[in-house]
């Protein structure tokens, strides 16, 4: 009977704590939609932020899709709708691009936001039992193209017209290789810090590539980057991982466009005194966003 009592009254307590504890932090005016990524045959979700006016309004508005959700998602969310309430910029539609479900960050962002598997690599898996996986960047762009476009067109009063691409590191990686393959896929790209080194510096061969078959690249581009992701003094530079210089790499390849002249092409970098890989994003997309949206008088 004792023993009864005791666990009676344990429990009691237990449903009292998970009765009192604290709710979850929401923001406002946000929804979460399964998807299922028919080609891939994995289980994504979207993440929608809408602005403030929307209940209220008719209108449709730009679209930002952001990579790297779990983290990225939030921050482009607060930092478009500060812009738009203090700043007399555009409102926009935020979508932010999860996760595969199953999959770490690490081991989805690796294999969904790479052109190719890398060559002589020796990565570690971080998912028990399950090699490495790379190279799936452009089914990757097949999906956000063919599956996530549709879904947002059908349930938002979203402008598929003024498409924006919001990725950084690994998931400007991503951004490059939609523009290299398919440019009119956004209307604007926001491509901060990007791992221009991955593969031995893959992307550059393949911006080689675009150029010996196409004349023009319409496309809008931001680039931005941490003046402090350079080479550590006393190192070699290379396009390798441990001994790439980041901000050396941007500046060639957003030389090597311009060298270009395509006609429909726009590109601007900026460099960040003081910045590193951690600490940029915010600033790149601020910036980023500037570019692009209009100011609403």
């Amino acid at each position: 009977m004792k023993k009864l009592c005791s666990l009676i009254f344990l429990c009691s307590l237990a449903g009292s704590a998970a009765a009192t504890l604290p709710a979850p932090y929401l923001f406002e005016n946000t929804e979460v939609r399964d998807i299922r990524a028919q080609a891939l045959k994995r289980d994504y979700q979207v993440y929608v932020a809408l602005p403030d006016s929307y209940r209220e309004s008719s209108r449709r508005y730009p679209v930002l899709f952001v990579t790297d959700a779990n983290y990225a998602f939030p921050v482009v969310r607060n930092i478009a709708q500060r812009l738009a309430k203090h700043a007399g910029m555009e409102e926009v539609i935020v979508i932010g691009l999860s996760y595969a479900k199953g999959d770490s960050a690490v081991y989805s962002r690796r294999r969904d936001y790479t052109p190719t598997v890398p060559r002589n690599h020796d990565y570690r898996s971080d998912s028990p039992k399950r090699v490495p996986a790379f190279g799936e960047a452009e089914a990757y762009g097949r999906f956000i193209a063919a599956e996530v476009f549709p879904m947002v067109a059908a349930h938002y009063r979203a402008d598929m017209n003024r498409k924006v691409f919001v990725g950084h590191s690994y998931g400007s990686l991503l951004g490059l290789q939609i523009l290299l393959t398919k440019p009119r896929t956004f209307e604007h790209y926001i491509l901060g810090s990007p791992s221009l080194w991955f593969d031995h510096g893959v992307i550059f061969d393949r911006e080689k590539d675009y150029a010996t078959k196409f004349k023009d690249m319409p496309a809008s581009l931001y680039f931005g980057i941490g003046g402090s992701e350079t080479l550590a003094a006393g190192k070699k530079r290379s396009r390798s991982e441990q001994d790439a210089d980041m901000v050396a790499d941007l500046r060639d390849f957003d030389s090597t466009l311009k060298s270009r002249r395509y006609p429909g092409l726009k590109t601007s970098l900026d460099v960040f005194a003081g910045e590193d890989h951690a600490s940029v994003f915010p600033f790149l997309l601020t910036h980023g966003l500037r570019s692009y949206l209009h100011r609403v008088r």
